[in-house]
């Protein structure tokens, strides 16, 4: 996983460098446009295999989330990153991570066509590979979402209100 993580990093610092000369000729909501589909393209896509990473793994990711809001928004690298995050309305890492596995949870038991939405049962495993999977993580994190959000059926409202709830944790 570290290998990956690190080709993860090269890749999306690399992208940035590219990208930075492009920004500062583009008007403001173009170049937002073109930062979140880095974002989206890069650490979105797949970041649930991020679940249950050791932290020190996260922290260089969020790396790279962070220097895609510092150069979005002209913050230099001294000044705190959370309330740039905040004002771009962007998860830290860690919580990207939580919301895709509940959306995914929330996507698996509304397809049951079920009114009844269940509290899944968590396994416990000894073996981080077995924790990380989402027969394990995903009812871990489902439970760990606050039962008047997972009783919402509509997906769109489910997202807000769990994005809501994870930039409030």
């Amino acid at each position: 996983m570290s290998g990956h993580i690190a080709a993860l990093c090269r890749t999306g610092f690399y992208q940035l460098r590219q990208i930075r000369p492009a920004i500062r000729s583009l008007t403001t909501d173009a170049a937002k446009t073109i930062v979140q589909a880095f974002i989206a393209c890069r650490l979105d896509w797949c970041n649930s295999l991020l679940y249950g990473v050791p932290e020190n793994l996260l922290r260089k990711v969020q790396s790279v989330q962070n220097a895609a809001a510092r150069l979005l928004t002209n913050t230099r690298r001294r000044v705190h990153i959370t309330p740039v995050l905040r004002q771009l309305h962007w998860l830290p890492v860690e919580r990207r991570v939580k919301f895709k596995i509940a959306c995914l949870a929330h996507q698996s038991i509304t397809s049951l066509n079920s009114t009844d939405i269940p509290i899944l049962p968590t396994f416990n495993s000894s073996l981080s590979m077995v924790d990380r999977s989402f027969a394990v993580a995903g009812p871990h994190v489902w439970n760990s979402v606050p039962a008047t959000i997972r009783q919402i059926t509509s997906n769109g409202q489910f997202r807000q209100h769990l994005k809501t709830h994870l930039f409030r944790a």
